[in-house]
């Protein structure tokens, strides 16, 4: 996906709206997939993002979270964190189809399908030019920050 124009998704948010990704345009992007609201490792991730969210809207980025959680989940874990940004919701896996980030999994020694902890980084002109797959939460945060800063 890098260097191509990202997939132009149509979403239901927190905040009662609908974010368009191609509406974003001449800001920067980052989309950060997560498998599920009040787990310990997406309540880091969205925590972290949380607190950095100052800089990275300073450097003029648009951060959003999303997952298959619904926007009633949603709302309740943005309340909870007191999370700055919207959170999307993907219930019909839109997103997380056009990003290819539904994937097997091993959870407590079954396969099942969920969300692959991925971020992505959009440029102004809505190309995609960071990805990180496989996510691990430690300071996650902080190095896409580090790379929008650097665009």
């Amino acid at each position: 996906m890098i260097d191509q124009a990202a997939p132009d998704i149509t979403l239901p948010a927190t905040g009662d709206q609908t974010i368009r990704l191609a509406d974003l345009h001449g800001k920067t992007v980052v989309l950060y997939f997560y498998p599920k609201d009040n787990t310990p490792g997406c309540t880091t991730e969205t925590r972290d993002f949380g607190v950095l969210h100052p800089k990275f809207a300073e450097a003029g980025c648009v951060v959003l979270g999303i997952s298959r959680d619904s926007l009633k989940s949603h709302e309740h874990f943005k309340a909870k964190l007191d999370v700055p940004f919207d959170l999307l919701s993907d219930a019909d896996e839109v997103a997380c189809q056009a990003f290819d980030v539904i994937k097997m999994k091993n959870m407590y020694g079954k396969q099942v399908r969920g969300i692959e902890r991925s971020t992505f980084v959009i440029d102004r002109e809505g190309v995609v030019r960071r990805e990180w797959r496989k996510v691990k939460v430690n300071t996650h945060a902080e190095e896409v920050l580090n790379f929008v800063q650097s665009l």
